[in-house]
């Protein structure tokens, strides 16, 4: 997003003028932003033979899935749901990785049906699905390696507490089920957590992966997950991708010569394709001065975003309407009847009433996660592609809220 003329535009789109046309509060997605990221990674582990899944659960509109598939990216999916989405905006299901956590066989089983990769990250699904299937569908195993990576404890997932991921201290049971099956193990993966600010936390990682994958002959891929950090801050601090790309790159290369094939290096980012690419945009309903605080009261809450609350999460907020006002302090809070605090004693361009704010890095994990709670609709979604602005979800309705309720006479 940049200011021409005193106004600000994303990819040459008035952001004033997409309030008034579609409404607020309202998620804009930037494709150039989305293509600019896939292909910096791309470009970071060039040396390699690397294959980017898009994490879906960041967020699935069929149009974003469309656009990386497009890029040629594979998908991450976490559920049956973001499998078959995945299939209906036409991704090849060899191209699609499901790995579901806590999850039936009979789930799994419904994924084996429609042809995608299966990772399982627990003994005993491990078991149940050699005995179903033996060596006749091959699997991935998700290793949890005992790092504690991540921004909060919530997004962290690799440490010894998860409930993600087979511990590496189970390995000798992992290979005695393998083998007892007659199982074709060709992947292994790891996932460490999100916000992960030092590439030594991902190289620590690659160290204990390729150690475990010693023990095991016939591999295709090695899949590291992700957790890039991405700026949410102005001068906040990243992920250095392409340092991470040099010396993982290294490491990878020099094990494929002793393990005698080239494999295949996978990454599942979401949040890094995704989050810089987003936009929300809500309109300030009230200035309400106390004792103590100024608030800014928006036409938005926790239902459209919840992750300031959810976990501590921080988005810098712009006064779209107002880009030179004097700098004024505010708490900015949403409607719903809950403490729905999106940022405590924030410096802001002066608000008035009717102002539209701008929470940057909306793109991942914020319309994924929006509810109807307090019976709230959900909001629209724009993309913008090629410098032209399309809707690609129609706000809610109260339609919408009833369509799967069911009257009876009381």
């Amino acid at each position: 997003m940049e200011i021409i003329n005193n106004r600000y535009q994303i990819d040459g789109i008035d952001v004033i003028e997409l309030c008034e046309k579609y409404g607020a509060p309202i998620y804009v997605y930037e494709t150039a932003k989305m293509q600019s990221q896939y292909k910096r990674m791309m470009k970071a582990f060039k040396g390699v033979n690397v294959k980017v899944n898009y994490a879906c659960k960041a967020l699935t509109n069929i149009n974003v899935l469309k656009l990386f598939k497009n890029l040629g990216a594979g998908l991450d999916a976490v559920s049956i749901q973001e499998v078959k989405l995945g299939l209906l905006a036409g991704f090849n299901p060899q191209d699609i990785m499901y790995t579901p956590n806590c999850v039936s066989i009979d789930e799994i089983e419904d994924a084996v049906k429609l042809g995608v990769k299966i990772n399982i990250d627990n003994i005993s699904v491990l078991e149940q699905f050699g005995h179903i299937h033996g060596k006749s569908i091959p699997v991935c195993i998700r290793i949890n390696p005992h790092i504690l990576g991540g921004g909060n404890t919530k997004i962290s997932t690799g440490h010894i507490d998860s409930k993600f991921g087979i511990s590496i201290y189970q390995l000798t049971h992992v290979k005695r089920v393998v083998e007892t099956n007659d199982m074709i193990v060709e992947g292994l993966h790891m996932h460490t957590g999100s916000d992960i600010l030092d590439i030594d936390v991902f190289l620590k990682g690659t160290e204990i992966m390729l150690n475990v994958a010693k023990e095991f002959k016939g591999l295709d891929y090695i899949d590291f997950g992700s957790g890039f950090k991405v700026p949410y801050k102005p001068d906040d601090i990243f992920t250095d991708i392409d340092q991470l790309g040099k010396e993982l790159t290294k490491k990878f290369n020099t094990f494929c010569k002793e393990y005698g094939k080239d494999l295949q290096l996978i990454f599942e980012p979401g949040k890094f394709l995704v989050s810089e690419a987003g936009y929300f945009l809500a309109r300030v309903n009230v200035i309400k001065q106390t004792t103590a605080t100024v608030f800014a009261g928006l036409d938005t809450g926790l239902n459209h975003l919840i992750r300031p609350m959810f976990y501590d999460a921080y988005h810098h907020m712009i006064n779209v309407s107002n880009p030179n006002g004097k700098p004024r302090i505010y708490t900015v809070v949403g409607y719903i009847c809950e403490t729905d605090t999106f940022g405590w004693n924030r410096k802001i361009s002066e608000l008035d009433e009717g102002d539209y704010l701008c929470f940057l890095n909306a793109g991942a994990y914020c319309f994924a996660m929006s509810s109807n709670y307090n019976s709230r609709y959900r909001p629209a979604e724009v993309i913008i592609h090629h410098g032209k602005d399309f809707l690609v979800r129609k706000r809610e309705n109260i339609d919408d809220l009833l369509r799967n309720q069911i009257e009876i006479e009381l």
